[in-house]
């Protein structure tokens, strides 16, 4: 699915919309190829206010926009897609909630299995990581290069790389098949957002 390209970017937790957008905007404006809206010390409240101001955001720049974990608000906001955990058990559910033209993603951590079970299952992309470590999850599994080279030559979806990214170690997850990185603090924490969104961009699309 041609959808999930280039760069991946993930919304840090703010709970001011104004500035959320802003630092949004300056993202899309970078070159962002995708956008996924993630807030996990949200009420829901908040986050349908903000789901839905990027939803109209994402549609200004024609970009995909993808929910985090939430499904009912995908759909609620009428966003391009959902991105789900691979121990969740909720791809079904959502494909029935949101219908078959929506995207589907899944986090498959460092386990080809489970994104091989994914793609059986109708997943239109699949995510592994943390491939560096990563200071929004610093818990999290360590994933190999090697398997991006494996899924690459094994599944026929998008393969998203995330965890501790960054333009200088990107590179190499390029290289190994990845057609989208998801970056967070990178991108967001950057002194110019904009810039640092064009130079992954630039990384991405010099893929060879």
């Amino acid at each position: 699915m041609s959808f999930i390209h280039g760069l991946y970017a993930i919304t840090p937790d703010c709970a001011d919309t104004v500035e959320l957008l802003g630092r949004a905007r300056l993202a899309l404006a970078g070159g962002t190829g995708v956008l996924q809206y993630r807030n996990k010390s949200a009420d829901a409240v908040l986050r349908l206010e903000q789901a839905a101001a990027l939803r109209e955001l994402t549609r200004e720049f024609a970009v995909t926009f993808i929910v985090n974990d939430d499904a009912h608000l995908a759909a609620r906001v009428d966003a391009d897609g959902v991105h789900l955990g691979a121990e969740d058990d909720e791809l079904q559910a959502a494909r029935v909630l949101l219908g078959k033209r929506k995207i589907i993603g899944v986090s498959c951590y460092n386990r080809l299995s489970l994104a091989r079970k994914a793609v059986d299952d109708g997943a239109d992309y699949v995510a592994f990581g943390a491939f560096f470590p990563s200071s929004v999850k610093p818990d999290a599994v360590k994933a190999d290069v090697e398997l991006l080279r494996q899924a690459r030559t094994e599944l026929g979806v998008p393969l998203v790389a995330i965890g501790g990214i960054t333009v200088q170690n990107g590179a190499a997850l390029v290289q190994a098949g990845a057609d989208a990185l998801a970056v967070i603090s990178a991108l967001f924490d950057a002194v110019d957002i904009q810039a640092a969104a064009q130079e992954f961009s630039e990384l991405l699309t010099n893929k060879t």
